[in-house]
């Protein structure tokens, strides 16, 4: 992760503050460049099917305050992540190796102690 010694991830020549597990301190800090760059340190290349992901975590946590649990990721946008059928919590991992939902929270700029359901 493109960090300094006090927490940061760079994008472009803004920085972004982070906590020691590598996940944003204010949701509000997000953006794409941001998610591409985590993304990237985790050599990771967002695809359509992250960015439905990764806006429907932040959509869903907006509303509600709480990323929603895998069970909701799958019964709700699981078609979009896995086009040929039932989408399982393998399904996920797939396509987050690093950590499956919980990567993509973190990816989505979800604050870390709301991503402990993925």
């Amino acid at each position: 992760m493109n960090t300094s010694a006090h927490n940061v991830v760079l994008v472009g020549e803004t920085e972004i503050p982070i906590n020691n597990k590598g996940f944003i301190i204010n949701f509000d800090d997000w953006t794409e460049g941001y998610a591409k760059t985590v993304a990237k340190n985790d050599e990771l290349e967002l695809i359509d099917c992250h960015w439905k992901l990764i806006h429907f975590l932040r959509e869903f946590y907006e509303e509600y305050q709480v990323p929603p649990s895998p069970h909701v990721i799958k019964t709700t946008i699981g078609h979009k992540i896995k086009e040929s059928g039932k989408c399982t919590n393998k399904d996920i991992e797939s396509v987050f190796p690093k950590g499956g939902c919980f990567q993509a929270c973190r990816i989505a700029g979800l604050p870390a102690h709301y991503c402990h359901s993925c």
